[in-house]
């Protein structure tokens, strides 16, 4: 063939893509060299100098079947897989076609070229631009087409009917109805026009600036918001003033992902189809402002008792910082909600500054002027929280109770906000047969002996607070709140303030049973081996102004180094006496000396295992006082405590809900698991010295005949608190009583003195509180099963403490028989033992010597059960010593003589 055919050489290439090329062409005659290049090869095929140009040509060729050259060779045929025909006498192949190595079958792309057609290694796997731009557009176009659809179908929503709430409805133990409040009982929506003008800059200014003219959404929030919530992070809400009205208004309060949307597409079309001045009256109208109080002219009845229309700057510029969260910036505290950081101190705190700052905000934004600013330079304070006039009576305390309990230990995250919509069940353990006895049971006192206009000195501000738990569940059966929660806004059943008194003994005895006094001679911090477990009968001296010691024998002194003398009530000293007699008798001194030498810390503790709380209502531990109650938890918290020695040492905390529905769907059911506190011999050695205690002792007004009844008397130094808390195998319960004004503004509240009150020459747990115990339980009992307590067994050492000193073996002499004595008596026949005679000397440790007497070798006490004079008061007045026909002498709470009479020793 002519060399003008030729295709034009290449330039030469060499190295491993000519050896390459050079293998796939045939052998034959050499083309002729072109443009002076020679390539000479002894075999006759290309060799190193091909004339391919790089690695690229070189790939290009072997796909197009070893080159562009007409192959060497003639014939019929195509040789060497060329592309052309052959010229001269045929090439090495012979007639026909052949293909070199090098020659493929053409690729077929496909629709979607995924993985990459012709593409090797990782590159047959990287998506091409065009394939990217196609998804990009195709996902793009799609989410526009769902956008529309989910555009096209939500609808507005109802702002009439978002603003009628559901009642919220608390039921009884049983079923039945006790109230029904919520949402719709404070909500009454108004036009624009009753809207103040300073009420709407006000929340424009604070919650969103560009209002006026925005889409109604922030694109960065939204983002941020899906964000953090796709990432299982903090949720967020809507962040302008119409993506909270459609939050508000659709009822919706949960943070997921679909609501988010949902929003977000009612929020656009809220936007087209509402005018804005629209949007900010429905959405002042429908946000909650805390206090039940749900749209701005509730708002403004509730915090400021006028309409919203009269409204000044200042008093808007409040109301719209309660819509940041009213529970956090209300004055009057929100601890139901949270405790710690929604106090009265901290939310008014909070308040005053978001107050201010609103206003200067209005002020940068024009809104209002700096003159009409300079007006407003005290804080507007909101009237104090008024009760619903339903709520009166007990019901207030009781719906609180339960309310405050239910935000706390759900776990659907409901909170006030939502709750004050309504729509909730809500089922109580409160029994109301319960609830109305023990109301009257305080009424009754109230009207006989509590008399504020005849002894205003001495009658005002008298307080009873009252719980009552029972020890199988730990269900809260009854409280007593206060005389009405529409006027006292106090639950005089929570924490008060006022102290326990010796009703904290039984913990100091239970924690001597349990861990045992330390050994003296040993290191403070004890194993139990090395301790002497302590049993009731162990004694203890019970003088007035006992110098109290370590458990080392060291006498104990505060941080100036004065000496702690332990008084007792009255004064009274009582000598070498048991820690039973010292429960009976509620002598303090063989108390205080017990938790000494047991350790106030593990007092601590038994009285935690028991159900106090390490809150601020414990007293400070480390000091000796620490174990005649210092503290002052609650009265529901005393009866729970006291309900674990019923249970013998199981622990159920207490509860006032059982189950909450929303819309007929269970939200919470109560689930409680008991816990073993202590030993069930420890438990039941408690309950026996207080059933002693209610028999024998200073508790004896809480009798009811028939049945076994445990408890303790308490009173506090200066007559300023009296308890009594006691318990029957079915019903624990603890009555408190004391003097304290119901004015929470007041800063200088100070529990008062009960000298006097009540016609009384003092108040002591066996008087009123005790009376009212007693009638509370007689009534909710009544058609009850007669139950008694565990027999004790056995527990513990006779230890000695105190100053008590173990009595040391008396020589006894050897005994003469008479004459006409037998000495070969028959040995069945045993003679009863004599009665002491009446100058007999009882050992203060020999409890049957004591009993069958009626006194004690010292005469500091009279037996328990008298003569004439001695025998107990029926009244809760403290019983009075008499003359009786026992052994030594009575000392009584009003000072007479008697011997063996009944006394009531300190009544405390």
């Amino acid at each position: 063939m002519s060399e003008h055919r030729r295709k034009t050489p290449q330039p030469q290439g060499g190295g491993r893509a000519a050896a390459r090329r050079a293998a796939q062409q045939s052998s034959g005659r050499r083309a002729a060299p072109s443009r002076g290049v020679t390539s000479e090869s002894p075999s006759g095929s290309h060799g190193g100098d091909s004339p391919y140009g790089g690695r690229a040509e070189a790939r290009r060729a072997a796909q197009r079947g070893g080159g562009s050259r007409r192959a060497e060779g003639g014939g019929a045929g195509r040789g060497g897989g060329g592309r052309r025909r052959g010229g001269g006498d045929g090439g090495h192949e012979g007639p026909g076609r052949g293909r070199g190595r090098g020659s493929q079958r053409p690729v077929k792309k496909r629709f979607i070229d995924y993985p990459r057609a012709g593409k090797y290694g990782f590159r047959r796997w990287v998506p091409s631009w065009k394939l990217v731009l196609s998804l990009c557009v195709g996902f793009f176009g799609l989410l526009m087409g769902v956008g529309g659809i989910a555009y096209a179908m939500v609808g507005l929503p109802d702002v009439q009917k978002a603003a009628t709430a559901q009642n919220n409805v608390y039921l009884w133990d049983d079923g039945s109805q006790m109230i029904a409040t919520g949402g719709a009982v404070n909500r009454q929506l108004i036009p624009y026009a009753q809207i103040p003008e300073a009420m709407r800059n006000a929340v424009i200014s604070a919650e969103n600036k560009s209002f006026e003219h925005d889409r109604g959404i922030d694109p960065m929030g939204i983002a941020r918001a899906l964000f953090n919530m796709a990432a299982g992070g903090e949720t967020q809400g809507g962040s302008t003033i119409t993506q909270q009205y459609v939050k508000n208004s659709r009822l919706s309060q949960e943070q997921t992902l679909s609501r988010k949307f949902q929003e977000l597409f009612i929020t656009l079309k809220v936007t087209n189809k509402m005018k804005k001045n629209e949007i900010i009256r429905d959405y002042l109208n429908v946000s909650y402002y805390g206090r039940g109080a749900s749209g701005i002219q509730a708002a403004a009845r509730t915090y400021y008792g006028k309409d919203a229309v009269n409204l000044n700057p200042s008093e808007c510029a409040f109301l719209a910082t309660l819509l940041k969260g009213a529970s956090y910036y209300d004055p009057a505290g929100a601890t139901d909600v949270d405790p710690v950081q929604a106090t009265e101190k901290l939310n008014t705190e909070r308040a005053i500054k978001r107050w201010k700052w609103i206003l200067d905000e209005e002020v940068k934004d024009g809104r209002l002027s700096q003159a009409e600013r300079a007006k407003y330079t005290k804080f507007p304070m909101p009237d104090l929280p008024k009760k619903n006039a339903q709520l009166g009576g007990q019901t207030g305390y009781l719906v609180e109770l339960a309310r405050q309990y239910f935000l706390s230990n759900n776990d659907q995250g409901v909170t006030a906000e939502k709750l004050a919509l309504g729509g909730y069940q809500i089922r109580t353990t409160f029994n109301k047969k319960k609830v109305n006895e023990l109301n009257d049971a305080v009424k009754k006192v109230y009207d006989s002996k509590i008399k504020p206009k005849e002894r205003p000195k001495t009658d005002t501000h008298v307080q009873f607070g009252g719980g009552s738990v029972d020890p199988k569940t730990g269900a809260i059966v009854a409280i007593y709140g206060g005389q009405d929660a529409t006027k006292h806004f106090t639950n005089n059943a929570n924490p008060t303030g006022a102290q326990v008194g010796s009703t904290f003994k039984p913990f100091v005895l239970a924690a001597a049973m349990e861990y045992g006094k330390r050994n003296p001679a040993l290191p403070e911090d004890q194993s139990p081996s090395e301790r002497t477990k302590v049993s009731p009968l162990s004694i203890y001296n019970a003088d007035d102004k006992l110098k109290i010691k370590k458990y080392n024998g060291e006498i104990w002194t505060d941080e100036n180094g004065k000496e702690w003398l332990q008084a007792n009530d009255g004064h009274e000293s009582k000598g070498n006496i048991t820690l039973r007699e010292a429960m009976q008798w509620s002598a303090n001194s063989p108390y205080v000396q017990l938790g000494m030498d047991v350790g106030t810390d593990k007092v601590k503790e038994v009285a935690m295992e028991a159900g106090l709380k390490d809150d601020e209502q414990m007293a400070d531990s480390h000091v000796p006082s620490f174990s005649i109650g210092t503290s002052s938890p609650s009265a529901i918290r005393m009866a729970g405590a006291y309900a674990t020695f019923a249970a013998s040492g199981q622990q159920r905390e207490p509860f006032s809900v059982s189950e909450a529905k929303y819309e007929g769907k269970t939200v919470y059911r109560h689930e409680g698991t008991p816990k073993r506190a202590f030993d069930a011999a420890i438990a039941d050695n408690v309950t026996d010295v207080l059933k002693n205690v209610v028999e024998k002792g200073t508790g004896t007004p809480a009798q009811i005949p028939g049945r076994d009844v445990a408890g303790k008397t308490g009173t506090t130094d200066d007559n300023k608190s009296a308890w009594f808390v006691g318990y029957t195998p079915q019903l624990s319960t603890a009555i408190s009583m004391y003097r304290l004004d119901d004015d929470a503004t007041n800063k200088d509240r100070k529990f008062e003195k009960m000298y006097g009150t009540g016609g009384e020459r003092t108040i002591h747990g066996a008087s009123f509180p005790a009376q009212i115990w007693h009638d509370y339980m007689v009534g909710a009992l009544k058609g009850q099963p007669v139950l008694s307590f565990p027999e004790p067994g056995p527990i513990g050492d006779k230890v000695y403490g105190g100053g008590a000193q173990s009595p040391k073996p008396t020589p006894t002499a050897p005994v003469t028989p008479s004459p006409t004595m037998s000495v070969t008596e028959s040995p069945s026949k045993t003679l009863p033992p004599s009665p002491p005679e009446p100058t007999e000397t009882c050992g203060t440790w020999d409890w049957d010597c004591q009993h069958n007497n009626g006194g004690t070798s010292t005469g500091a006490n009279g037996g328990d059960t008298g003569g004439p004079g001695g025998s107990p008061s029926t009244t809760p007045d403290p019983p009075t010593g008499g003359n009786g026909n026992g052994g030594g002498n009575g000392n009584g709470a009003d000072g007479g003589n008697g011997n063996g009479g009944f006394i009531a020793g300190p009544a405390g």
